[in-house]
């Protein structure tokens, strides 16, 4: 996981057709029958998965992390199982599941899916707090069986893992038996015992080995996902370091959302990723295609221009982790074996101060176009004139910079550490 870095995680479903955002549901205690008119006009003509694939690849991503069911409870593959709320029951009528797992693999791109624990479709879901039929009191009167649910769960799981290839990384979504929505406790939450999460977990190891499981089956699991925040320091787990993944969204929704304007810039997004990759971690990166099956324009641009950050500085994010130096302020270290990569997070005026690496770097350059950043240690005895500063410490390596900043997203310097550093 750690080579990968970054990724498209996609969030697609039936509430891709409402157009505002992927808990419209919830939010508007939506009736079944009101909700069935969104499968019964759900025929994306439009899916292309290779061009997602082209698209994530291009912007620098190494894997894809895609939607099977979400929380509404739709199927984006024919399942096998008793239900009516799958992509066979649309006017569309095909596997969309397939399709996007071989466009991802014939780009070279690992593929994972997500599977939502939750399914506010299934008649023996049992209503909670977080159900759209949550204030409805004859649904909250009817008797349902979990237990019937739990088999149709895990039978989907079964699935999914036996369908579909080689499937590198399952991201379960989620357990809730404590949870706080929105600020206010949520009852009826479900957990792990209600997942049958140890014998589920017991069989995606059985069918998948080698498979990576995130951690929100309410029990441990391979690697921690923070959502939707950007963590201070790297996680732990019982103060030891642990895999992690930072899931994130352009606009703050994962679904389709039409009339949504809070789109992060790329220049955001990137340091993002080089904040994540900074602290060992890697950043799956979400899009939410639409009703048709297109991403929409926001999201192509956005990922067009990571992209073409990428092809100049991909170096120092794949095959990188943290460093051992603490970076000057406003700034970020990778490291890739002996190669230091300097984040510009802010441009400094002619020159940067480097902490503890005096005499450890043979050479320096900026990295979008391999040319010289002068270099030099200015004494601790040096003083101050009218036309020069004082000097920086013996310890302290000095980088002379351009006064004009490069125009690239993330101006990124490429040090080369001498081999007894």
């Amino acid at each position: 996981m750690r080579e990968r870095r970054f990724g498209m995680f996609i969030h697609w479903g039936l509430y891709s057709a409402a157009a505002r955002n992927e808990w419209m549901r919830h939010r508007e205690r939506t009736p079944d029958a009101e909700y069935q008119q969104y499968l019964e006009h759900f025929e994306p003509d439009l899916f292309d998965p290779a061009a997602w694939a082209d698209l994530a690849a291009d912007a620098g991503m190494r894997y894809v992390v895609v939607t099977t069911k979400h929380h509404e409870g739709f199927c984006l593959w024919e399942t096998a199982q008793d239900t009516d709320f799958s992509v066979a029951s649309t006017p569309w009528r095909r596997d969309l599941i397939g399709p996007v797992a071989e466009a991802f693999r014939a780009r070279g791109l690992g593929v994972g899916l997500y599977h939502s624990l939750i399914d506010w479709h299934h008649p023996q879901f049992p209503i909670d707090g977080l159900h759209p039929l949550r204030d409805d009191v004859a649904a909250r009167a009817e008797v349902r069986d979990m237990a019937v649910y739990r088999r149709y769960l895990h039978a989907q799981v079964v699935e999914l893992l036996t369908g579909y290839g080689r499937v590198e990384q399952l991201f379960f979504d989620f357990s809730y038996p404590d949870h706080v929505h929105e600020g206010t406790p949520v009852w009826g939450g479900k957990g792990a015992q209600d997942w049958g999460s140890e014998e589920l977990l017991a069989t995606v190891r059985a069918l998948q080995p080698g498979i990576l499981v995130n951690d929100r089956l309410g029990i441990p699991g391979d690697y921690v996902t923070p959502e939707q925040y950007q963590p201070a320091e790297p996680p732990t787990v019982g103060g030891l370091p642990v895999l992690w993944e930072a899931c994130q969204t352009i606009n703050g929704s994962w679904g389709y959302d039409r009339d949504n304007t809070t789109a992060k810039s790329p220049d955001l997004l990137l340091r993002m990723l080089v904040d994540t990759v900074a602290k060992d971690g890697n950043l799956l990166l979400n899009v939410g295609p639409t009703g048709r099956g297109e991403l929409d324009p926001v999201a192509v641009e956005t990922l067009g221009a990571i992209g073409r950050w990428m092809r100049r500085h991909g170096r120092a994010i794949h095959g990188a982790g943290p460093a051992a130096y603490i970076p000057p302020p406003d700034c970020r270290y990778t490291q890739r074996g002996n190669r230091l990569y300097l984040h510009l997070f802010a441009w400094p005026f002619e020159a940067v101060h480097l902490p503890g690496l005096a005499g450890r770097v043979e050479y320096a350059q900026l990295l979008h176009d391999a040319s010289e950043v002068p270099m030099e240690v200015l004494s601790t005895d040096a003083e101050s004139h009218m036309t020069s500063a004082a000097g920086t410490g013996d310890d302290t390596l000095t980088l002379w910079l351009p006064v004009r900043r490069p125009d690239v997203a993330i101006p990124v310097i490429e040090l080369f550490l001498r081999e007894d550093s």
